[in-house]
C-alpha cells in the first residue's frame, strides 16, 4: 500500500490474480464519480499500490482533494535515449442504478465468460490490464524499451479537475520525457461486413459545453406575456436541436474514412468535388458509427431548467448544452451558437476542452497495429476520432500526443458502445486477457 507520503512498501509474491481477477476486485470498489467533486477514488488506488508493490514496484498516491487520489509509477526502460511513454487509466465510473441491473453493478461477478459491473469496460478493464503488465514486469524482471509511466486517475467522469488536470498542472514532474501516451477508447473489436475492425484513436473532438441563460418579465401565468424567458430559452433550444451542422473533415477522420473503405472493399475519394460522406457512411454499414458523430460539429440539449410553480411566468430560464467540436472548427462553432441563440438568450461556456489530432503513420501507431495483428492476425486495424474526450486532453498541456487505445477482443454479439455507461456493463473473460496480451506486447517492444 502506498504511505501518505508516497512510498510503497514491498512484499514479493510469485503469483497472484491474474486480469480477470484483477478486473472483478477493482469493479467491486464502488469509485462513482457524481460531478461537482464528489468521488471517492482512495480506495481503489490503494488497491492498485497495494497489488504493485507485490511485485516490487513503487508508486506515488497523490491526492487532490480528501479522498480524491491518483496513482503513478515509473518503469524505467533499456533504452534511456528513448523518449517516455505514458499509459493512463481513469479509477471512477458513472453512477449505476441496481433496480435496472440483473446484478449488482459493484459486484464484479464472474459468469457467462463475462466480468459483469459498472466500469467493466469504462475503464477499470484497462487498469486491470494496465496493472497486470506493471505485475508481470516486476515479478519476471523483464523491462520495456522505454521509459512507462503508469497512471492511475480520478475524476475523468466529471472534468478532471481533481485526476489528469490536477496533475498536469500540479505534478508535471511525474510525467517527465513521455512524448506520447495510450488510454481508452481504442483497439478493440468492432465487426463489419464479416470483418474485424480494430479503431485506434488518433483525435478527439474538443468539448463545448454551453450554459444558455434568458431573462424575461415574470408575472401571473394567466396573465399575456410578450417577454417570456421560457418561451425564448425553448425557441432557442428548438433552433440549436434542429440545426443541420456542415461538414467538416479533419485529417484523423479522412484517415479513418479511407483506412475502413479499404477493410471493407469501399471505394472512397475524397478529393472527389461531388464527394458525400452520408452516402458513403451508409454504404460502412455498421462501421459507420466509429465515424458519423466526427465528421461535423454537434450541440444537443441535455438540461433546461426554468420555474417553480405552473402559474408563475419566471424571469429566468437557463439549459445546459452538450457541444463538440472537431478540429480546426471551433471559430464557426461560436458563430453559430450565436446565431441560433439570438439577441433573447445569452450562451457561455461551461466547460470547454480542446480537440486533438495524433499522427496515423507513427511509429507508435504502426507498433500498435502490429501489437494487434500478432494476436489477431486477420486484424483491420484503423485510426479514428473519438466523438468524446479522455484525460489526453489534460497530459496534452504537457507536450504528451495521445491515441485511444484499450486492446479488447470482443464477439461479433457484443457491441461494446451501449455497454459505455450503460446497464449490464460487462467484458468477456477471453477479451481482458487478449488485452493483457496486446498491451504486454505494445508496450515491451515499441521504441
Amino acid at each position: 500500500m502506498a504511505d501518505t507520503d508516497g512510498t510503497s512498501m514491498h512484499t514479493q509474491h510469485p503469483e497472484g490474480p491474474d486480469v480477470v481477477t484483477l478486473a472483478s476486485e477493482l469493479i467491486r470498489i464502488d469509485t462513482t464519480n457524481r460531478g461537482g467533486g464528489d468521488g471517492q477514488e482512495r480506495p481503489a488506488a490503494e488497491y492498485v499500490a497495494e497489488r504493485l508493490a507485490e511485485a516490487g514496484i513503487e508508486s506515488t498516491l497523490v491526492e487532490s482533494a480528501p479522498g480524491r487520489a491518483n496513482l503513478v509509477t515509473r518503469v524505467a526502460g533499456t533504452e534511456p535515449g528513448l523518449p517516455g511513454l505514458l499509459v493512463h487509466g481513469h479509477l471512477d465510473v458513472v453512477p449505476a442504478d441496481p433496480t435496472e441491473w440483473s446484478v449488482d453493478p459493484f459486484s464484479g461477478e464472474i459468469r457467462d465468460g463475462m466480468v459483469w459491473g459498472r466500469g467493466a469496460v469504462d475503464m477499470k478493464d484497462m487498469v486491470a490490464m494496465m496493472l497486470t503488465v506493471a505485475r508481470g514486469w516486476g515479478f519476471s524482471g523483464r523491462r520495456p524499451r522505454r521509459d512507462v509511466v503508469f497512471a492511475f486517475t480520478a475524476d475523468e467522469e466529471d472534468t478532471a479537475a481533481y485526476g489528469a488536470g490536477w496533475l498536469a498542472e500540479h505534478r508535471p514532474e511525474l510525467f517527465e520525457g513521455c512524448t506520447e501516451g495510450i488510454s481508452e477508447s481504442g483497439g478493440y473489436t468492432f465487426h463489419a461486413n464479416g470483418r474485424r475492425l480494430y479503431p485506434v484513436g488518433a483525435g478527439e473532438r474538443g468539448t463545448a459545453w454551453l450554459k444558455l441563460t434568458a431573462h424575461g418579465t415574470a408575472g401571473h401565468g394567466s396573465k399575456v406575456n410578450r417577454d417570456n424567458a421560457v418561451g425564448a430559452l425553448a425557441a432557442a433550444i428548438a433552433r440549436i436541436d434542429a440545426y443541420e451542422w456542415p461538414v467538416r473533415l479533419s485529417p484523423t477522420v479522412r484517415a479513418a474514412l479511407a483506412g475502413i473503405g479499404r477493410a471493407l472493399d469501399i471505394p472512397v475519394d475524397l478529393d472527389d468535388p461531388e464527394f458525400d460522406v452520408d452516402a458513403l457512411l451508409d454504404r460502412f454499414g455498421p462501421a459507420r458509427h466509429l465515424v458519423e458523430t466526427t465528421v461535423r460539429n454537434s450541440a444537443n440539449p441535455t438540461m433546461p431548467e426554468a420555474g417553480y410553480k405552473v402559474n408563475v411566468i419566471p424571469e429566468l430560464a437557463a439549459a445546459r448544452v452538450d457541444g463538440r467540436v472537431v478540429p480546426g472548427a471551433r471559430e464557426e462553432f461560436e458563430k453559430t451558437i450565436d446565431m441560433l441563440t439570438g439577441p433573447r438568450v445569452d450562451w457561455e461556456y461551461y466547460h470547454t476542452e480542446i480537440p486533438l489530432s495524433a499522427p496515423v503513420d507513427s511509429p507508435t501507431f504502426l507498433a500498435m497495429a502490429e501489437a494487434l495483428r500478432a494476436e489477431d492476425p486477420d486484424a483491420d486495424v484503423v485510426p479514428y476520432c473519438m466523438g468524446g474526450g479522455t484525460d489526453a486532453k489534460q497530459f496534452s498541456r504537457l507536450g504528451i500526443t495521445g491515441y485511444g487505445f484499450a486492446p479488447l477482443l470482443l464477439p461479433p454479439d457484443l457491441d461494446l458502445a451501449p455497454l459505455v455507461h450503460g446497464v449490464d456493463e460487462r467484458v468477456p473473460v477471453e477479451g481482458l486477457r487478449f488485452g493483457a496480451r496486446v498491451l504486454d506486447r505494445f508496450l515491451s517492444t515499441v521504441g
